[in-house]
Order: structure tokens, then sequence, then C-alpha cells
């Protein structure tokens, strides 16, 4: 056997006729429960109970979610989805008396700075901060005043809907207020192209406006609280 192999063999076999490096002698001593200061920590988060989608409509906090993931923001952005949700804001009522009037009518040289028609949908009710903002049912509010004029008083909707022609959508009727639930189809993504990249939200995301199905109406219908 060559010496070096021969050198290897012996060292093994001592080490382990000593039965390794320890002190077989020592027993085994189990350390006390530590009966210091208890550690602070903070409760465990409480993990989302919404679901993703409910039947063929995803939520707010489903939409939101793919949309961040690098897995599944294909599913809603790829194509036209459903988002339902409750409508829990709306900048039709504060809209500035500058920029209510027929279309055809320029607003007045003083009316800048005029934001586009704009509801915002949540998963419940009273949510008042995860929620997402859905445009392209009107360019204007001239458009929401025409809406709400041939609308005034119908209980049904009229056989023509007012059309933004502009965009080529019809405006809802009837027009969307706070508490209604409601089913959104349109083009979802951080931003919305009819917007011209002014309107975007990292969070939840913007909703271009497609159609919309009411599944519980508004207690109140929409209206102008700056009317002149």
């Amino acid at each position: 056997m060559p010496m070096r192999k021969l050198s290897t063999f012996v060292a093994c076999a001592v080490v382990v006729s000593l039965g390794g490096c320890g002190n077989a002698d020592e027993a085994y001593k189990p350390a006390p429960a530590w009966s210091g200061r208890k550690a602070n920590l903070p409760a465990p988060p409480q993990l989302p109970t919404t679901p993703i989608k409910a039947g063929d409509a995803y939520s707010i906090f489903g939409a939101s979610h793919h949309l961040k993931s690098r897995i599944h923001s294909a599913d809603v952005t790829a194509k036209d989805i459903t988002i339902q949700g409750y409508i829990v804001d709306s900048n039709i009522p504060n809209a500035p008396a500058c920029a209510i009037h027929k279309t055809g009518k320029g607003d007045d040289e003083k009316c800048k700075d005029v934001p586009i028609p704009s509801i915002w949908i949540a998963d419940s009710k009273g949510e008042t901060k995860a929620k997402m903002r859905v445009i392209g049912f009107a360019r204007n509010f001239a458009v929401v005043f025409d809406a709400m004029e041939k609308y005034k008083g119908l209980k049904d909707p009229p056989k023509e809907l007012i059309k933004d022609d502009q965009w080529q959508v019809d405006v809802p009727f009837p027009l969307p207020a706070v508490g209604a639930k409601v089913k959104i189809t349109g083009k979802y993504g951080y931003s919305s192209s009819k917007a011209s990249g002014l309107v975007t939200d990292p969070m939840y995301g913007v909703m271009t406006y497609g159609k919309m199905e009411y599944v519980e109406p508004s207690p109140e219908p929409a209206k102008f609280l700056n009317k002149k």
C-alpha cells in the first residue's frame, strides 16, 4: 500500500477508535426555559379574504393583485375584462359650474384644469382607500349634462342612449352615482389611453369604460351640485 494511503488509513482508524473528537464523559445538560422578558412581536398580518373573482367578474382586489403579478398580469390586461364593485366616489357632483352646459358650447376661458368625468369603485360600500378609478363613459361634463337632461325622470332606458360621438360609447343609463353596485366591462391597466396618459394609478389601476351593468341601483340619482 502506498505510504500516503497508509497514513490516511491509520488516522481514520484512530479517530474511529476514540469515538470522534468529543469527550464521552461529559453528559448532556439541557438548558432551562427562558425566564427573561418576552419579545414584543407584532400580531401577524390579516390576509385578505376577498375572492379574486365572483363568477365572470374580478373584484377590485383580484384585478389589482393580478395587475402587479408577473404571472397573471396578462390575464387582466391583454383583453377586456369585467370588474364588479360598489361606486364609492364620483366627481360628477363637484364638477365646476363653468363646465356644465350642452355639448357644442365651449367652456368659459376661466374654466381650466377640469377633470375627466370619473367614478371610483371598491369591494365594499364603506371603502375609502382601496378604490379603482373608472373613466371613459363621457369625455367631459357637457356630455354628462346632455345625458342628465335626457334621462331625467325616466324609469326605463330610452330607445337611444346619449352617445359620446368622439369616444364612441353610450353614456350609461342611469348615470353612475355613489351607492350603486355595478359590473363594468372594459380595458384595464395602470393607465388609460383615453386620458392620454394623464390618469394613472400604480396601486389599483385604471378601468376604461366599455359598458356597465347595474347589480344594485343607487339610492340617489347623479346630479350636479354646482349647476348655474
